[in-house]
């Protein structure tokens, strides 16, 4: 990926993680000018968004607070691997869902 791209997308990145106001503020500041690195991390933070609604609304009810907090606790993990990516400017995939989390939301850019 071209340095300029990483460069000029790496704050956007970077706000993405910010919870879901954050990923509202990046995205309103890639939608003028794309930039594929901003894309990349606004995918990932779309499907780490939603587990983690998910993780809230299903896992805690049915499953339990411990089966709820593990699952919160390696979202967490997940979420700093993908923000310390963004600080280096790296396209960091999130282990296990990050391929998936671009296929499936390849249509937000």
């Amino acid at each position: 990926m071209e340095n300029y791209t990483v460069k000029e997308g790496k704050t956007a990145a970077i706000i993405s993680h910010f919870w879901v106001i954050g990923l509202l503020v990046a995205f309103v500041m890639n939608n003028s000018k794309k930039n594929y690195f901003t894309s990349f991390y606004i995918r990932q933070m779309v499907g780490l968004n939603i587990f983690q609604f998910l993780n809230g609304l299903i896992i805690y009810k049915f499953f339990g607070s411990t089966a709820g907090s593990i699952v919160s606790f390696l979202l967490f993990i997940l979420w700093i691997i993908s923000l310390i990516g963004a600080f280096k400017g790296e396209e960091k995939l999130a282990p296990v869902v990050g391929e998936q989390f671009q296929e499936w939301f390849k249509n937000i850019s």
